[in-house]
């Protein structure tokens, strides 16, 4: 099953003037939307120009504009990929994560653990992601369906464990669990974090605390 969404396919496919097709021009095609990370990953921002994209891309202008009619709609293909990559990453991390957990604290355990490693390699990618999603409405809506997608996989998981979790709604209780984590995790990598939020020593202890304190509010039967 593909885990591209729907609006995130279509950011995808409004992206391209003309699909590569094989062999070189599909070489080639790959290196534009490389080196576009690349830059974006560099600069922390999207403050370069199609030429800066040529020339780390080994590609030439013209190569460009026949796939995309402007910086935009490269940018476009470039997101759209990084966050379907996103979803499949996520995907299988929770998958992991579930066959490696016995209950529900191991899970807890386990999840933040790697959610928060995850989370810092996509972080500086993300944050570029989210600042041009609050000035385009084609970014926008894929951003948001994102999110749903990833908020979903971690309820979903969280409630192979249902029969541990107190009080008689399981599925509210293990939403604002992850609320709790992930805004926990999002702050420690994302954006508006503090050099002390980022000291690595107290992040490990945070990281087991907030397990500790996900696991005991699911837990409670109030």
């Amino acid at each position: 099953m593909s885990t591209i969404g729907i609006e995130t396919r279509a950011l995808a496919d409004g992206a391209l003037s003309r699909k590569p097709r094989q062999g070189r021009s599909l070489a080639s095609f790959e290196r534009m939307l490389e080196a576009t990370k690349s830059l974006m990953l560099e600069r922390g921002s999207e403050e370069f120009t199609l030429q800066d994209v040529s020339e780390r891309g080994h590609v030439s202008i013209g190569s460009i504009y026949l796939r995309f009619e402007s910086k935009d709609r490269l940018l476009h293909a470039v997101i759209a990929q990084e966050l379907e990559a996103i979803i499949a990453g996520e995907r299988a991390l929770l998958d992991q994560v579930l066959a490696d957990s016995t209950d529900l604290g191991r899970f807890l355990d386990l999840y933040i653990d790697r959610y928060s490693m995850f989370m810092a390699r996509n972080a500086p990618l993300l944050r570029t992601i989210m600042q041009r999603a609050a000035i385009d409405p084609a970014v926008s809506g894929p951003g948001k369906e994102t999110a749903r997608k990833s908020t979903t996989m971690a309820i979903e998981a969280m409630l192979r464990f249902a029969n541990e979790i107190g009080g008689n709604n399981p599925h509210e209780k293990a939403q604002v669990a992850f609320q709790i984590v992930f805004a926990t995790i999002a702050r420690q990598f994302g954006l508006g974090a503090t050099p002390e939020s980022g000291d690595e020593a107290v992040w490990s202890v945070v990281k087991q605390e907030l397990a500790k304190m996900a696991l005991a509010y699911l837990k409670f039967d109030g």
